[in-house]
Parts: C-alpha cells; structure tokens; sequence
C-alpha cells in the first residue's frame, strides 16, 4: 500500500456518511411516493441514466442501511488500506453500477417476457399500459393477478441500496484475504473467508428468489 494513496479520512468512512445522509429523506418520508434517486426501468419515464450512481447511496429502510454498511466497514477498510483510497473508491463504484446493470438486464428480461405472454393473450398497447398505469387488466384465461402485480412491480419498484457495491467487496476480500477467520452469527465458529463469503451469497442468492 502506497501511504500518500490513503486519505486523511478514509473513502469507507466518507462512502457510510453519505449513505446515512442520504437516507435521511427516505426516513422522514420526503420521497412520498417516489424516489427520483433510485434506479428505474428503464421503460419508466423516470428513468435516468445518473440513477446507476445515485440509487447505490440510497437504502429502504434501517435495517437495509444498517447491514450494508456493517459489511462496507468491515471489509472495505481492510481493502483500502491494501489498495489504497484512490484505487478502493473506483472498485467500489464499478461494482456497485456493474451491479445496477445486471439488475437492469434481469428485470428488462423479465419485463419484456411478460409484455409477450400478455400479447400471446389476446392484449394490446392499450390494455398493457392500462396495467401500468392503473392496475387493472380485462378478465381473459390464463392472465392471472400474479403475472400482472409483478409487471406492474417492475415497471413502478425501483432499485436502492449498495448490494451490488458490498458483494464486489466481500469478493474481493475473499480473494485478498482467503484464510481470514469470520463467523455467522447462527455459526459461532470461524470459518475462512474463502469459505465464508461464497456461503453469505448463496444464502442471499437463496433469499432473494426464493422470499424466505
């Protein structure tokens, strides 16, 4: 590590302030309804390019805020203090828009394979932006209130949060500390971080389609 590479404040440090600060509309429900920061689909008209930046410093809640920036102190400060500020501060970025990009790719392709089983249906334009704009769809077989609530989901629910950031750090932590010792909680034994790090993101992986 290159000392005059690392800041008087740390990048981590700074990365944590301005994800408290700008969560602290969201708390005091300043964004009533919509979120101009976070990431939209890009169907959206709200959508906007910037937001692949934005939206990583933005959190739904405490809780969300609360785990991402534990896992951001850490294990960002020991990558930074390998690599440097400079160097941490541009991998962290690039993986949290890299992150907002697969988020994009997966929910576009989830969009549009929607809006073609809709029109194998028997639906329009027009009845398609009736969904998105209202809610409601005609009473057809085999258009099921599921597949239209997660249509009109992904067209509305934005992304937030650093999750994209976190994972490409808990990677690479992984790969430049491979025989540190971490713990679970629910696991009170250490277990290398080569080990441990695949595990956390299966189980998020887990999480996040399955819903448990």
């Amino acid at each position: 590590m290159n000392p005059s590479n690392m800041l008087l404040t740390p990048v981590t440090y700074v990365l944590i302030a301005i994800c408290v600060v700008c969560f602290i509309p969201v708390a005091s429900d300043a964004f009533i309804g919509q979120n101009p920061w976070a990431l939209f689909l890009p169907e959206n008209p709200q959508f906007s390019t910037w937001q692949y930046l934005s939206s990583m410093f933005m959190h739904g809640s405490v809780t969300h805020l609360l785990f991402n920036m534990l896992g951001l102190w850490m294990f960002g400060l020991a990558l930074e203090r390998l690599w440097g500020s400079t160097r941490f501060l541009i991998f962290y970025l690039c993986c949290g828009i890299g992150g907002g990009l697969i988020y994009t790719w997966v929910n576009e392709y989830q969009f549009a394979t929607l809006a073609q089983q809709f029109t194998q249906l028997g639906l329009g334009p027009t009845e398609l932006e009736r969904i998105l704009s209202e809610g409601t769809y005609p009473k057809i077989s085999g258009l099921t209130n599921e597949l239209v609530s997660n249509y009109y989901q992904l067209y509305h629910i934005p992304a937030v949060g650093a999750s994209g950031a976190i994972y490409g750090i808990l990677a690479a932590f992984a790969v430049c500390f491979p025989n540190h010792k971490l713990m679970l909680i629910f696991i009170p034994y250490p277990i290398a971080a080569k080990y441990f790090v695949p595990v956390l993101l299966l189980i998020d992986l887990f999480s996040g389609v399955t819903g448990f």
